[in-house]
């Protein structure tokens, strides 16, 4: 490793609110951080012919100052998307149109600290960005430790936090589903008055079996619900959309109000012709095929190059978790794989408890040459490091 130019993201330090900034600019030939869906495949012809149609019928009037909640047509047609593809009942009106994830979790955290809730669970593993965030809104995150079987109920339970954040649906970054068990417990846990925030980030993206169900369509009153199609068609849409409980709707919508008046029309319009047209189902479907080759190739080269890693949540998603044994210093090694010219992150940055060291290696944009060429330079890094008992290089 003498003489490698040191990559300039602080692996070896805590991350701070701009890790994910800092990690998105490091020059790097081959990006296999989650998150990323393929951008390359986005469906532009699609688009065009949508846009165009939108464009040939809009209104004079729909350029205007439109609702906050989002566009009508929009709103009915996402109505339609969750029945079909979530199996979430819902009245487009109870529709909440927002520019994501992130802005759903937001509005959702300013409400629950203006109603006096201080602290909210979080699963551990679980999403580093979702806890900066949270942190950001001053709520307490409280980690919650997940299983083989997901978030554990009654470690929840026993943390008497009022709500927690959630991925049931493939579970950030473990890639566990929330087994039939954990659920009704969850259940009875939030009819005894627990709120639980559904985050739904990726849950379309399932390959071996059918999606199971959102937890809202079971828990309604109990359940706030967010998705979006960053994961889907591109992040840099902005689009996602989020459902609460009857109490919240108001506040919710003021606060969405104050924020930014509302989504832009044209695209919210575009989206809405995409998916009533068929054409978004087909991009799916194009995507799954796409994805499970990728995913495929990443799981053997893991196995040619990594045999020592265990692999997690392969049946969905657009990341695989690995975890390595415990000599590993997981930050360390995503140094030396970015020295090389890979970036990943490490699995630490998730976790808030003592948890085996490991990867989080996202496949989705990338081609299965790539991908074989990324896992075999982490590879060659780890085997360098412990060829030279050596510590791997800590940062710049």
């Amino acid at each position: 490793m003498t003489g490698t130019p040191r990559p300039a993201v602080p692996f070896s330090s805590a991350p701070g609110p701009d890790i994910f900034d800092t990690l998105r600019a490091a020059p790097a030939r081959i990006d296999l951080t989650p998150g990323v869906p393929d951008l390359a495949a986005f469906p532009r012809a699609a688009w065009l012919r949508a846009e165009r149609t939108v464009l040939g019928r809009l209104a004079a009037s729909d350029l205007g100052y439109g609702d906050p909640c989002g566009t009508p047509t929009l709103r009915r047609a996402v109505a339609g998307w969750l029945a079909r593809n979530r199996g979430i009942r819902v009245d487009p009106a109870e529709v909440i149109v927002t520019t994501g994830v992130s802005q759903a979790l937001g509005l959702l955290a300013q409400v629950l600290r203006d109603e006096g809730v201080s602290r909210i669970g979080v699963e551990d593993p679980g999403s580093l960005g979702v806890r900066q965030l949270l942190d950001s809104q001053r709520l307490t995150t409280v980690p919650i430790p997940v299983d083989a079987a997901g978030l554990q109920v009654n470690e929840l339970v026993a943390s008497g936090v009022p709500a927690v954040t959630l991925t049931p649906a493939h579970q950030f970054p473990t890639g566990v589903v929330l087994d039939g068990e954990r659920r009704r417990r969850f259940a009875d846990w939030a009819r005894a008055g627990g709120l639980v925030i559904e985050n739904d980030y990726d849950a379309e993206h399932r390959y071996d079996r059918p999606p199971v169900p959102a937890l809202r369509a079971s828990l309604p009153d109990r359940v706030c619900y967010a998705g979006s199609v960053s994961k889907l068609l591109a992040p840099a849409l902005r689009i996602g959309w989020l459902l609460v409980p009857h109490r919240y709707r108001d506040a919710v919508v003021a606060a969405k109000r104050d924020a930014d008046l509302g989504n832009a029309v044209l695209p919210q319009l575009v989206l809405a012709e995409l998916i009533t047209s068929g054409a978004l189902e087909r991009h799916l479907r194009l995507l799954r095929r796409r994805h499970v080759r990728r995913r495929n190739a990443m799981i053997a080269a893991l196995a040619r190059h990594l045999p020592e890693a265990t692999v997690h949540g392969a049946a969905a998603g657009l990341h695989l978790t690995v975890t390595l044994a415990d000599d590993v210093i997981d930050t360390e090694l995503a140094t030396a794989a970015l020295a090389r010219g890979v970036k990943v992150q490490p699995l630490s940055w998730h976790c808030r408890r003592p948890y085996p060291p490991g990867l989080v290696l996202g496949y989705a944009a990338s081609s299965v040459s790539t991908i074989e060429e990324g896992i075999a330079l982490v590879a060659a890094g780890l085997r360098a490091a412990r060829r030279g008992a050596v510590r791997l290089p800590s940062g710049p």
